[in-house]
């Protein structure tokens, strides 16, 4: 089932999950993942990465987590763990888009909203002089004080978040400013990264490609097309290695996103429901690989 052909647009999305708030979580997200997925999801017993995706919303609840998914205070948290250099230069914060003061924001700039997952409300501005401040307040997603106990996605991490807006220097691709820099996301077990995803070419045709730590490409797609070049083995691989080390230690899972600009490694953010868990990988069997790591079973036996 294609449910964006039913509903097309973002706000009638949201205002189905709003009518559906009345559902317990675990019968929502079964619903949720059937018409995404096309099938339902084994959550007593989950197998696959995406199932047990669900699975972690539904039953892990590790306070850090709020932490680490507000984009304002997962800066603390990466102080705390001892990696303050690789943070990016925070220009300022407001409690909502009404209190930005654009006269003091610099001609480049990136503009976020501190409780945004899987890409929303982050507006990279590369020029100042071809935007305004009302364009880039009507991008932000931002919807009330705080976001609702029981959100859409049912990420228990993100319920509750105090919202606000956050402004960080624009880190650019010297090379090819036009595409944007390459995003490298590290899915870590247990404190312990085994593959790596990286965006390229964001803003000329977004492409995405899967690599394992030894930068064997395993040809997966998933929602983004593959791109048609090797993209190079980072020469900061083993430190970004390290760094995710140190920021997914105590979690049984979580996505560390960290950038390479200008011989220096710098974080972009933590999130533990990349796509929601509702993603099809092609080959389909990379769905139960990635999962393959996520320890579910001595967390379970913790319950």
């Amino acid at each position: 089932m294609n449910y964006k052909k039913i509903f097309r647009t973002r706000a009638s999305r949201d205002r189905m999950l709003r009518r559906l708030r009345f559902l317990p979580d675990k019968p929502m997200l079964r619903l949720q993942y059937w018409i995404k997925m096309g099938r339902l999801p084994r959550l007593s017993r989950p197998e696959l990465f995406t199932e047990k995706l669900q699975w972690y919303k539904l039953h892990y609840r590790n306070p850090e987590m709020k932490r680490c998914v507000n984009k304002l205070e997962v800066r603390d948290f990466v102080q705390e763990r001892g990696l303050a250099e690789i943070l990016v230069p925070m220009l300022a914060y407001w409690e909502k888009p009404a209190d930005i003061d654009w006269d003091a924001l610099p001609r480049q700039f990136v503009i976020k909203t501190v409780h945004g997952g899987g890409g929303l409300s982050v507006v990279v501005c590369p020029d100042k002089e071809q935007t305004s401040l009302e364009e880039i307040q009507k991008k932000l997603w931002f919807t009330h004080d705080r976001v609702g106990e029981r959100n859409g996605g049912r990420e228990w991490a993100y319920s509750g978040i105090k919202t606000g807006v956050l402004a960080e220097r624009l880190l650019v691709n010297r090379d090819h400013p036009e595409a944007g820099i390459d995003d490298y996301k590290f899915l870590c077990y247990d404190g312990e990264p085994k593959y790596v995803i990286v965006d390229t070419d964001r803003f000329i045709g977004h492409k995405r490609n899967f690599y394992d730590l030894e930068w064997n490409n395993l040809h997966v797609t998933s929602d983004c097309p593959a791109c048609d070049r090797e993209i190079p083995r980072p020469a900061l691989l083993e430190r970004m290695l390290e760094v995710c080390r140190i920021l997914s230690r105590g979690f049984p899972f979580v996505r560390v996103d960290l950038y390479a600009v200008d011989g220096r490694v710098y974080f972009g953010e933590m999130t533990f429901y990349p796509w929601s868990g509702y993603v099809r990988f092609h080959p389909k069997e990379m769905d139960r690989i990635f999962g393959e790591p996520f320890p579910l079973r001595k967390y379970r036996e913790m319950e």
